[in-house]
């Protein structure tokens, strides 16, 4: 492999659902992002710019959750507050990880219809 070759961005997530009219819900309606399409076992999302698939495991190594997706939001805490107005139970309350020189680093996390954990970021600049 070529010295100059390096991977640049993502263009697709794809997570597994064992429920995909649920987790097709889940994804739409409660966190809000638009559905780009759908096809028999696939359910795309537009997160942003990159591509979420959710599909049903096509084999027994797939049959799990997955890592860890993390939406970076402007303010964790209106973000948090809206998910949970949703349904949503936060499994790690919305709190600062960093102090960094530019901003701080503020992560929550929440389990997903299927069990998946899914997490909140926020980089906060100071005012």
């Amino acid at each position: 492999m070529s010295e100059e070759f390096r991977l640049s961005s993502i263009g697709q997530i794809a997570l597994t659902a064992r429920d995909l009219p649920r987790a097709t819900e889940f994804y739409g309606r409660v966190l809000g992002l638009p559905k780009l399409l759908e096809a028999p076992g696939l359910a795309f999302f537009d997160a942003g710019g990159v591509r979420l698939m959710l599909s049903l495991p096509d084999r027994p190594e797939f049959d799990h959750p997955s890592s860890i997706l993390y939406f970076k939001v402007p303010d964790i805490q209106a973000a948090a507050a809206a998910l949970r107005a949703r349904g949503v139970v936060f499994e790690e309350e919305p709190r600062l990880i960093a102090r960094l020189p530019d901003h701080d680093l503020w992560i929550g996390a929440f389990r997903d219809s299927e069990g998946n954990l899914v997490a909140l970021m926020s980089e906060v600049r100071p005012v």
